[in-house]
Parts: structure tokens; C-alpha cells; sequence
């Protein structure tokens, strides 16, 4: 039986969810997934310049995990590059560093404890879990 995934921790999700092509509809072009844990591995590796090992203990993640994580983000900017595909950065098993936020299901609007095991809500089975995000009462 495979361990239970670890969430991976985030500095703070992207500024910018799309990235696509100048000039072309996005309808017209193949989309891309970047999970937000991708991202994270890219700005510490790529952009911060730390090590694996410094990374994966910055993300609360075994290095072989970040590895794996940071060949497949790489893999896919790079696709998008090449092949002009929409990069979407959303979703993925995360969470925020600074503790803000709380798991909430989008179907059935419960709140979800951030140390569970599971990827669906227990509540009503989605899949469809985000983190949620509130400053001065207003969601971010």
C-alpha cells in the first residue's frame, strides 16, 4: 500500500494563472496544467537558485519527491513553450506557508481539516477541494 501524499508547502500561490501565446484565441490552442506544487518547485529550483535538498525541506517534501516534481513542471513549461500551448497554474496537494486559508469543498461548502489523508471531501465525495484564502474578512 502506497504512503499518503504529504501536502507540499507553498510560499503563496502564482500572480498569474494563464500564460498562453500572444495573438492566438486560448479556445483555438491545447491547454497545459501546471499544478501550484509545480510552480513552487520552479520558483525555489529556477528563480531562488536552491538546491534540491534545500527546496524539498523548504516544501516539507523528501528530495527524490521534489525531483519528481520539479522534472515534471519542467516538462510541461517546456511543452508549452515549444508546442504554444495555455500554461493553467491551478490546483494540486498544497499548502500555504504562512497558515492563512482554510480547505473548503466547492460542492457542498464544508470546511476540511488540511491533515487529512484524502483527496475527496468526506463529506459528499468531490474532488473539488481549494484552499481559500481571507484577508480583513474578504477572500483573496
Amino acid at each position: 500500500m502506497p504512503r499518503k501524499k504529504r501536502w507540499r508547502r507553498v510560499h503563496r500561490e502564482p500572480p498569474v494563472s494563464v500564460f498562453k501565446p500572444a495573438g492566438i484565441p486560448a479556445k483555438s490552442l491545447q491547454e497545459i496544467l501546471l499544478t501550484v506544487d509545480e510552480f513552487e518547485a520552479i520558483r525555489l529550483a529556477d528563480f531562488e537558485g536552491l538546491s534540491q535538498r534545500d527546496a524539498s525541506a523548504v516544501m516539507n517534501i523528501s528530495q527524490p519527491t521534489f525531483n519528481r516534481i520539479l522534472a515534471s513542471a519542467r516538462n510541461k513549461v517546456g511543452r508549452a513553450l515549444v508546442q504554444g500551448c495555455v500554461l493553467r497554474i491551478e490546483g494540486g496537494r498544497y499548502l500555504l506557508a504562512d497558515g492563512t486559508g482554510v480547505l473548503v469543498c466547492q460542492d457542498c461548502g464544508e470546511t476540511l481539516d488540511p491533515d487529512t489523508d484524502s483527496d475527496t471531501c468526506p463529506y459528499c465525495g468531490s474532488k473539488r477541494i481549494r484552499w481559500f484564502r481571507w484577508k480583513n474578512g474578504v477572500e483573496q
